[in-house]
């Protein structure tokens, strides 16, 4: 018997490695969390345009020694408008959150903020979409915790919910607070 050519074993041997890569994506953790490669590590530098008649924050805000949150969003994200409210109670909580206009125009910015409130200590713009790249982002809404020592301690990807705040968001400010 002759043996088969090894290009008749190549289409087996590339649908078995699909599988186990699908098979390893659906069975971690949590299947729907989005990794970060900024975990534990410094946040990335914080490159703003300062945003008409509101303070914006630098690299220095967030690394002077309190638990911070960094929130992108933009005022043509409808997420962004579900999750206003859960940023409004954090900040109330005096949690220190800090807001990235992310590519959108300063006057829409401003108008979204003026119609639901400003829940941000300070805020920027990121025009181009280069801070964002810099940190990962995904797409708006998201969310960083950043630790006393500026280093990024959570992501979280899409609107802060009343669930997502008591259940991944709160447990990590409180055990960052408490360190």
């Amino acid at each position: 018997m002759s043996r088969p050519p090894v290009l008749m074993l190549l289409p087996p041997m590339i649908f078995i490695g699909l599988v186990a890569v699908f098979a390893i994506g659906m069975l971690r953790n949590d299947p729907d969390a989005l990794p970060s490669a900024r975990v534990n590590l410094p946040a990335p530098p914080v490159r703003l345009t300062p945003l008409s008649g509101k303070t914006v924050f630098n690299d220095q805000s967030l690394r002077q020694g309190q638990v911070t949150v960094v929130n992108f969003w933009a005022s043509w994200c409808a997420p962004c408008r579900a999750e206003h409210a859960s940023l409004a109670a954090l900040s109330e909580a005096g949690v220190v959150v800090y807001g990235v206009n992310y590519k959108d125009t300063a006057e829409k910015a401003l108008g979204f903020l003026a119609e639901l409130g400003d829940p941000y200590r300070a805020v920027g713009a990121d025009e181009t979409g280069k801070m964002g790249l810099d940190w990962g982002l995904y797409g708006v809404p998201e969310t960083y915790i950043i630790g006393r020592d500026g280093a990024v301690l959570k992501r979280f990807a899409g609107p802060i919910t009343q669930r997502a705040l008591e259940a991944e968001i709160r447990p990590v400010l409180d055990a960052a607070r408490r360190e």
